[in-house]
């Protein structure tokens, strides 16, 4: 139920309020998921993608921060899909706080029977980062767009986006990153957002540089527009069609709606906003079938376009797997983004390494950049990103950074910021997680673990092997969702946050859990038979039986 008049903020400043700073962490970033500058519809308690939840009800939000006021630093909270269900005493090295969201038998692992156990209030979508609180805003995604159109630039036009056009479509919590990606990577951005609210949010927080009047002012704003972003307002099944009958040249397409939702992340064509909403109310059915008939046009045009030559990529959001429920038997025609352009990565134990300042002062997260350029001065992608972040990235809530780190890298820089802690030249403790979409803690077969070299896209142990891992080397807090991303039925992915404190405990924890972490995703790709991984895990000495002796 709706609360319109809440508003929720993370509390700020180094006062520690609760039994210690895990707790502490723990309620400013569950309070951070909901900030109006983070969240998309607060009052709802939705975090980003359609209907990613920080908790499940507001007695559930009221209910887990009373228990994180009284937590022992002895004591795990169990959350159950956004509802806190029990306290058990535990351990000082034991995680604060153990959450698992939206996780179904396997065989009543569908879109329908989710909805039917949540009409029930019996569950909640907590999307990736949403449910497991570690969400910071545009930035969180922002670096991974970032990544990924640096490596299309490099595959395909010599290492820059200059003179490119990129089209793609949302503006919503993940989708929102990918105009100022383009720009920061030299092209210009058209992008389709169906709800104008969305678009001029990003224009006010600078993600958008501007919001075209039609499709015909948007085409002439874009020629010759430089490092620029502009946005259509309307429905992407609609406007990708129309931009390939008039044979507009496009050289990158992809897409970020929440097409993993049919039933209230996707506007069906030719319905208003607040018309396909009352359609999901009245005939959540017939939504769904609208939805996706849209989402195979809009897929039919992204694979026209392909076959005029332009360089077309899913971006994990599963509209290729809907389009094909929609009638579009084509629909995998292009390759998602993960075995197209990242996968060497993953096979390194690279992934978005993300902290936040929880003194909610913008100089601590300064003086984390420093270290880690200071750290990693050999890392030019890395030091060319801070610069950019620190120049044009808006902080959302509390101030936050994101970049990608691989096995040894993170523990490295994880043991600086604990050091940084405890000589005090922060002014309190630093939260440090990273997004689900990661080496080692996600079973996605349309995004993360797609085309698998091995084939084993579906096998989803390795999700559950690496919270296990995280939560026996001391995590803070560890979590488990079902369908983040892609949702539900396609994915199971794993989340981790461990604090900085500055105490001689917690570097310790940071040691284990930021080398246990990564090195799920070497051990993962090794298994898989990826030779990156293989040779990763040999020289670094990580222990895999089986795989690399």
């Amino acid at each position: 139920m709706a609360v319109t008049s809440r508003i929720v903020r993370a509390p700020r400043g180094t006062t520690l309020s609760s039994k210690g700073w895990p707790q502490e962490a723990a309620l400013r970033m569950l309070h951070n998921n909901l900030d109006p500058e983070v969240a998309e519809r607060p009052d709802e308690l939705i975090v980003y993608g359609g209907t990613g939840k920080a908790a499940r009800s507001w007695p559930a939000f009221d209910a887990i921060v009373q228990t994180l006021r009284r937590l022992e630093r002895d004591e795990t909270l169990l959350v159950q899909s956004g509802k806190p269900v029990g306290v058990f005493k535990t351990h000082e090295w034991a995680p604060r706080v153990l959450i698992a969201n939206a996780l179904l038998v396997p065989a009543w692992a569908t879109w329908e029977k989710f909805w039917e156990y949540e009409a029930k209030g019996l569950t909640m979508y907590g999307q990736m980062t949403a449910g497991s609180w570690i969400y910071i805003g545009t930035q969180g995604i922002l670096q991974g767009t970032y990544e990924t159109f640096a490596a299309v630039a490099r595959k395909h036009f010599r290492g820059s986006l200059r003179g490119r056009l990129v089209l793609t479509a949302g503006l919503g919590g993940m989708g929102g990153a990918q105009p100022l990606a383009v720009t920061m990577n030299e092209g210009t951005a058209l992008v389709v957002e169906v709800d104008r609210a969305r678009a001029e949010r990003r224009l006010r927080q600078r993600f958008l540089d501007e919001i075209a009047t039609s499709l015909d002012d948007a085409l002439q704003r874009s020629r010759g527009a430089g490092a620029r972003s502009i946005a259509i307002i309307g429905n992407a099944a609609e406007i990708f069609p129309e931009l390939v009958r008039r044979g507009v040249r496009i050289d990158v397409v992809t897409d970020q709606t929440s097409a993993h939702d049919p039933l209230r992340g996707y506007v069906p064509k030719g319905l208003s906003i607040a018309e396909s909403r009352e359609l999901a109310d009245r005939d959540p059915d017939e939504h769904v079938r609208r939805a996706r008939e849209s989402m195979a046009e809009q897929c039919r045009a992204i694979v026209a376009l392909q076959r005029d030559r332009a360089v077309a990529f899913d971006y994990g959001n599963n509209l290729r797997g809907q389009a094909k429920e929609g009638g579009f038997a084509d629909a995998f025609a292009y390759p998602g983004f993960v075995p197209a352009y990242i996968r060497p990565l993953f096979g390194e134990g690279r992934g978005p390494f993300r902290w936040v300042a929880l003194s909610g002062d913008a100089s601590d997260i300064l003086e984390t950049d420093r270290a880690v350029l200071e750290l990693f001065p050999e890392d030019e992608i890395l030091a060319r990103w801070i610069k950019l972040a620190e120049e044009r990235v808006p902080f959302q809530g509390l101030p936050a950074r994101v970049c990608w780190l691989g096995y040894g890298e993170r523990a490295i820089f994880g043991e600086r910021i604990d050091e940084l802690v405890r000589t005090n030249r922060l002014k309190a403790p630093i939260v440090i997680g990273r997004d689900h979409l990661d080496a080692g803690s996600v079973a996605s077969p349309f995004r993360e673990t797609e085309a698998m070299k091995d084939g084993s896209d579906a096998i989803a142990d390795w999700p559950i092997l690496n919270a296990l891992v995280n939560t026996a080397a001391g995590a803070t807090w560890v979590s488990v969702h079902h369908g983040g991303g892609v949702g539900i039925g396609y994915s199971l992915h794993a989340g981790m946050v461990a604090v900085a404190e500055g105490t001689p405990l917690s570097r310790e924890k940071l040691s284990r859990v930021l080398t246990t972490d990564p090195g799920t995703g070497v051990m993962r790709h090794a298994d898989a038979g990826y030779d990156e991984a293989i040779e990763t895990a040999r020289a670094k000495g990580i222990d895999l039986p089986g795989i690399t002796s």
